[in-house]
């Protein structure tokens, strides 16, 4: 009988955005990349699109696309980032999926996933649906085709699950072997019990469900799953190839499916060089005819079940106690350190349930005055999501619209789905998955908590002409039980108010960065900012030795929601890192002209006590410094300032290199060492070429000029910043 062998990476990264800004902010544990989604697709997402095959002796036999030749699915809040930042390696990923169905019949690699890794069980029914729907719409706006299989996040399910896939056209997932509990033949017969891990993987099964509908069920074989992500089966391709064919049976008298699931980052991130070591497996499975490489799809279309399977409720591949892990402190942890317990988990589930409850009933209440039917407005938001731009808003509105809406209704109504979104997303398994609540996971979980009750608020102060819901001290209450492991950190409440607070990006922050930004560059006439678009009506700039004064009015334009607020704004700049503005709100063209003419009157003058004392008299209390800025953007004005401080003394240095190098030269033939000032000149010089030159690496001249510098390099014998390089 014909052999088949099939491996599954899950892709996934939880979601990192800061629900304000819709982006990843700079994460410095990931030095020297970016983000841990930079960082990650560089050790795993990129090189399995271009994986090496090396003989003994490290020489490159062959370049491959692995994606071409595993089953994998991407999360598709993961997919949607690498669009925007990596989408060189997101078209590859597309494209080894549209090579797939060609080569397999019509049945693609890629399966989708759930939207955003809930833990399925233990959500609501509606939720459930709207993350199956949000999950294959997403998968089909990217692989232009319906998925036939959908990965359950942690592959966490039960019934209900089952049969809302599907209703909703999915054919089959994948489960462990634990969650499987007994099985028969389809024609009828006794039940066997397989409980325990006992079931043979080598085969498909399905699952009766009401009204006639089933579902088909694959479960990966455990054992060599777990050598791979944990026993370092990857660390030589030879010892993974074993591994695989000790998987099959000649005692089996049907196709045999070799089915291996783990988590995709195995191959290149857990272990350096596990997407060489899969490359390498797959050619030899190939070359040794030892089986047949496919995806499911196709394995279920040549081979359909014959026997039916009775699955565990509520259980999941990475929990001994079902779903446990994302209730209680059930004993299932990453680390070992002595004393800690996972007793957060409960109240933090809690408080999140509680806080869903409310929105929805908000949601359902307030969303009956804007559309027809709120929850099917819900689930047809996804493609507000995918491409969100004004004409597909408006389209979208007009086909779930109760009435015709109305430019601030439609603001409100956004925002009320909005707040539905960041309602689910604070639901992401990763929130639970570690073992303390002041990880970043649980944190980015109420990050999103936080965002849903703002947006929430606004709505109802439109709506009832107040915010009387104690959405966040309802949820406090119950952060208050939840107590961290870390001493300084307290409780999930001390938490919130120390870590989710500060992370708030509020129209103050948006016009404090284009006011403080204005200081050193020419604002330009409309600009983007993260979530908002700024338009700037008029602007005015002043300088006098090193201070500089900048007024303006701009109007700031939500990107989500297409809210809008106009606000005027100044600046001042007064030499050695020393800023400071203010802004008030909605005083158009006069309110601007009296900023602009009473300040400017006071810069030209040149008393300091007199500018801040009309700064105070025009702003009160809400004026902003460098500290009101993201840390990013914060970090950019600094290196402007020190740039600027610094110009005089690079030029210096820059001279200084250029002009000596040919006696420094001399000095080095001699076996003289050059002089200290020399060396520290020529390694700044140096470096800063290299990070200039980064941009341009594709071009041969700039290649050519690289060698170049690491030779001067190695002849002053001064070291060089290679982590611009290395990650280019």
């Amino acid at each position: 009988m014909k052999k088949y062998l099939c491996i599954h990476c899950h892709f996934y990264q939880p979601p990192r955005e800061n629900p304000w800004l819709e982006q990843v902010e700079i994460q410095d544990s990931a030095f020297p990349y970016h983000d841990w989604n930079e960082r990650v697709t560089a050790e795993c997402y990129a090189p399995n699109t271009a994986a090496r095959i090396v003989d003994g002796g490290g020489k490159i036999l062959e370049i491959v696309d692995n994606y071409t030749r595993v089953s994998f699915n991407f999360g598709p809040t993961l997919l949607s980032w690498m669009e925007q930042r990596q989408p060189e390696i997101y078209k590859r990923i597309l494209e080894a999926d549209r090579i797939s169905v060609g080569e397999r019949a019509g049945h693609g690699n890629a399966l989708a996933q759930g939207y955003n890794h809930i833990i399925m069980p233990l959500a609501t029914r509606r939720d459930k649906i709207t993350q199956i729907r949000w999950g294959a719409a997403d998968f089909e706006h990217r692989f232009s085709r319906r998925p036939e299989g959908m990965w359950l996040p942690e592959t966490a399910v039960d019934l209900e699950t089952l049969d809302l896939l599907a209703e909703e056209g999915i054919r089959f997932t994948l489960l462990s072997p634990v969650q499987a509990r007994r099985i028969r033949k389809l024609s009828g017969g006794e039940w066997q019990d397989v409980s325990g891990g006992k079931i043979d993987p080598t085969r498909a099964y399905r699952v009766l469900l009401p009204n006639q509908r089933f579902i088909d069920l694959f479960f990966y074989d455990g054992p060599i799953s777990h050598a791979v992500a944990f026993e370092k089966v990857l660390g030589r391709g030879e010892e993974f190839v074993a591994r695989l064919q000790k998987g099959f049976s000649d005692g089996r008298d049907w196709p045999q499916l070799l089915s291996v699931a783990t988590d995709g980052e195995s191959y290149g991130h857990h272990f350096p060089h596990g997407d060489m070591a899969l490359a390498y497996t797959l050619r030899q499975i190939e070359m040794k005819k030892s089986a047949l490489l496919t995806n499911y799809g196709e394995y279920l279309a040549k081979s359909p079940p014959v026997h039916e399977v009775e699955i565990y409720e509520k259980s999941s591949w990475s929990c001994a106690h079902g779903v446990a892990r994302w209730t209680e402190d059930c004993g299932c942890r990453i680390g070992t350190q002595p004393g800690w317990n996972q007793a957060w988990r409960a109240p933090l589930r809690q408080g999140l349930d509680e806080l869903k409850s409310s929105l929805d009933r908000f949601y359902e209440e307030a969303g009956g005055g804007y559309f027809r039917d709120p929850w099917e407005a819900r689930d047809g938001y996804i493609e507000v999501i995918l491409k969100r731009n004004r004409e597909v808003v408006e389209a979208f509105l007009a086909r779930h619209q109760k009435k015709e809406l109305a430019t601030q209704e439609k603001v409100v109504a956004l925002k009320l789905l909005e707040a539905q979104r960041h309602a689910l997303l604070m639901f992401t398994s990763c929130g639970w998955f570690f073992d303390d609540i002041s990880g970043v996971e649980a944190v980015q979980n109420l990050t999103y908590a936080a965002r849903a009750i703002e947006l929430a608020r606004e709505v109802e102060r439109s709506v009832r002409q107040k915010s009387e819901t104690a959405w966040e001290g309802t949820l406090l209450s119950h952060l208050e039980q939840a107590k961290s492991n870390i001493p300084k950190f307290k409780d999930g409440a001390e938490i919130y108010r120390r870590k989710v607070k500060p992370v708030r990006v509020d129209p103050r922050r948006v016009v404090a960065h284009c006011a403080i930004n204005a200081l050193f560059h020419l604002p330009s006439q409309s600009s983007v900012f993260y979530t908002q678009e700024l338009r700037m009506e008029e602007h005015q700039s002043l300088h006098t030795g090193e201070a500089t004064l900048v007024t303006g009015r701009v109007r700031v334009i939500s990107r989500i929601t297409f809210e809008e607020e106009e606000a005027v704004w100044a600046a001042i700049y007064l030499g050695g890192g020393e800023v400071c503005g203010g802004l008030r709100w909605r005083d158009g063209k006069q309110g601007y002209a009296e900023v602009e003419a009473q300040l400017s009157d006071r810069f030209l003058q040149g008393s300091l006590p007199e500018m801040i004392r009309e700064m105070d008299r025009q702003f009160g209390e809400n004026r902003f410094d460098l500290s009101d800025l993201l840390i990013e953007e914060r970090r950019r004005v600094l290196e402007e300032i020190v740039h600027r401080a610094y110009l005089p003394i690079k030029e210096v240095q820059q001279r200084l290199y250029t002009d000596q190098r040919r006696l420094m030269k001399a000095l080095v033939d001699a076996r003289m060492k050059p002089p200290i000032e020399f060396l520290l000149a020529a390694e700044y010089v140096l470096n800063q070429e290299i990070v200039g030159l980064l941009d341009r690496f594709d071009e041969i001249e700039v290649q050519r000029r690289l060698v170049e510098i690491f030779r001067e390099a190695a002849l002053w014998d001064v070291p060089l910043e290679r982590d611009g390089l290395r990650q280019r």
